[in-house]
């Protein structure tokens, strides 16, 4: 009997993972390009934005692809996407020139909507509270953050003045573009990396101010920091690109009792560029070492799938989980 009951603890512990089987499947592959932008707006429809001036949308849940180098922007590292349907996306390049793009008509023409010519400016991550309200993050220009605001679905972007001050070393990660997260209840948040990593929030609020505080992430170094957030700011990840299989300091959870994030054990999960939360609170991870899914509201995790990626996302409409990354990797996640 005893024996019985503690084959009963162990099924329990483990239901989370095991319940149903985790897959992830290649949908595409072997592109000259190396994928960071990924926006699932429902079941059917997704688009991705990359290195090389590349862009692709699916409308079949990633079953096939239409991929095209958007003319002119050949040489362009596309490294965020915004779409809002199988027409409208805003895409975003980083270097110099950094870029905004926007198309009304699923691709066939982009125009261009901002270009920041001074080297200055590095564009890291974009995100829009609704189809009229986004933001974009760029590296701290003279200690300051930089955050380019739009309150016309794109059209145009002004420079925000109520921005963070950054400490010495500090910047974001133009990885998955996740280190930026946006929403109304929430407002706008960042999570840093470099010489700190940190979580930066100006809430939605009469007097809005920028309210700090530290993540448990490795830190100290220009590759190392926390890379993304989920979307409802209760676990970072992160870790040492240069050194993606190293698993410590790379997962932490925000403790609501003592009001600060703990680091948790990665389940043998080194760098991790992106994570999501893929419904209530099981949440997904991923990066050049592989993939992690946490069943346990983001307390423990387990290792899935050892393919690099750089990105995760959600469906904002619906249930597709995509991910991609180098070589033009696109995969679907399913449980």
């Amino acid at each position: 009997m005893k024996r019985f009951y503690q084959l009963i603890i162990t099924v329990l512990l483990l239901t989370p993972f095991i319940s149903t089987a985790q897959t992830i499947t290649i949908l595409q592959q072997d592109k000259p390009t190396s994928i960071r932008g990924l926006s699932v707006v429902d079941d059917k429809i997704a688009w991705i934005s990359g290195s090389k001036g590349h862009i692709a949308i699916t409308t079949d849940g990633g079953t096939t692809w239409a991929w095209q180098q958007v003319a002119g922007y050949e040489k362009a590292d596309f490294r965020d996407i915004e779409a809002f349907n199988d027409k409208e996306a805003v895409i975003m390049s980083s270097g110099t020139p950094a870029l905004v793009l926007k198309t009304t008509d699923g691709g066939k023409t982009w125009q261009e909507k901002c270009r920041k010519t001074d080297s200055i400016y590095f564009f890291d991550a974009m995100d829009f509270a609704d189809a009229k309200h986004g933001y974009i993050l760029g590296d701290p220009i003279k200690n300051k953050f930089l955050l380019m605001e739009t309150k016309d679905g794109g059209e145009t972007w002004a420079e925000m003045q109520n921005t963070p001050d950054a400490l010495p070393g500090e910047a974001a990660f133009a990885a998955s573009g996740t280190c930026l997260r946006v929403n109304k209840d929430l407002g706008v948040v960042i999570a840093s990396g470099g010489m700190a990593a940190r979580f930066l929030q100006l809430c939605n609020c009469d007097k809005p101010q920028w309210q700090t505080k530290s993540l448990p992430l490795a830190q100290n170094a220009s590759s190392k920091g926390s890379f993304s957030i989920s979307d409802d700011l209760l676990v970072a990840v992160g870790g040492n690109y240069s050194k993606d299989k190293a698993t410590d300091s790379v997962i932490c959870k925000y403790d609501k009792k003592s009001n600060v994030y703990k680091v948790l054990p990665a389940g043998a999960t080194g760098f991790q560029s992106c994570v999501e939360r893929i419904q209530g609170r099981t949440y997904l991870s991923t990066g050049t070492s592989g993939t992690s899914l946490s069943a346990a509201y983001g307390e423990s995790w387990k290792k899935i799938d050892s393919t690099s990626f750089n990105v995760c996302r959600r469906a904002k409409h619906g249930k597709l989980v995509l991910l991609a990354g180098d070589r033009g990797k696109i995969a679907v996640f399913k449980m």
